[in-house]
């Protein structure tokens, strides 16, 4: 069984599909700590929900990223992690801390990677009217939303749609999909070598990335 960590900034509920689905052992892993930057994040009321391990390492304390990395490393080394899962962390986490756990870190992006990278996805694909939208879930380089890609799950765009009604949409295919993924990665269906991703046993493969087209 792997062992997981969840970062978190906000209201955690990819954290919770992540929770339900090692609890219904769709994922062979099980979630030994939450580190959130902020102190404020509901998140940390669902872990508790949950009696899951939590950690506040607040960036506002530590003069640099670098210190702060640092910080969420020295927690991390003591929990024997194989996994950890930014799951609408909203720090970048620096050069050393990415290339230590180099393939074991993923993170979810609210866009079809490498379009919008970092913030305002969503209404960058109402401005620019979009045809599709969807999320992305990538290994973590130092790099901002561009380490190699995992895996995409994608929905057509409705001419009608407001920004909150796409945003609820993406949020439904991100409980799907991510626990999805960490659940194939515990598996060891996915994996990660030579900055290359390698899959096993697994359909849908377009462009070496998985991809899974959503009717929600």
């Amino acid at each position: 069984m792997k062992r997981i960590a969840v970062l978190i900034s906000g209201s955690g509920s990819n954290l919770e599909a992540i929770i339900n689905a090692c609890n219904s052992n769709s994922i062979n892993g099980k979630i030994v700590c939450v580190i959130s930057n902020n102190p404020d994040a509901y998140g940390l009321k669902r872990s508790e929900k949950y009696n899951l391990r939590t950690k506040v390492i607040k960036h506002g304390d530590y003069l640099n990223r670098d210190n702060f990395d640092a910080a969420v490393d020295e927690y991390l080394a003591k929990l024997d992690i194989d996994l950890i899962v930014l799951a609408g962390f909203m720090r970048v986490l620096g050069k050393k801390i990415t290339e230590k756990y180099n393939g074991k870190i993923i993170n979810l992006h609210p866009s079809l990677l490498p379009l919008y990278p970092g913030l305002n996805t969503h209404k960058n694909v109402i401005i620019n009217k979009d045809k599709i939208h969807g999320i992305s879930i990538h290994y973590v380089s130092a790099k901002l939303d561009a380490g190699p890609l995992i895996a995409q799950g994608i929905i057509k765009v409705k001419g009608d749609q407001n920004l909150d009604e796409l945003i609820e949409r993406i949020h439904k295919i991100e409980h799907m999909l991510l626990p999805e993924i960490i659940g194939l990665i515990c598996n060891e269906n996915i994996t990660l070598k030579n900055n290359k991703v390698s899959y096993k046993e697994i359909d849908n493969i377009t462009n070496d990335i998985l991809v899974k087209n959503y009717e929600i």
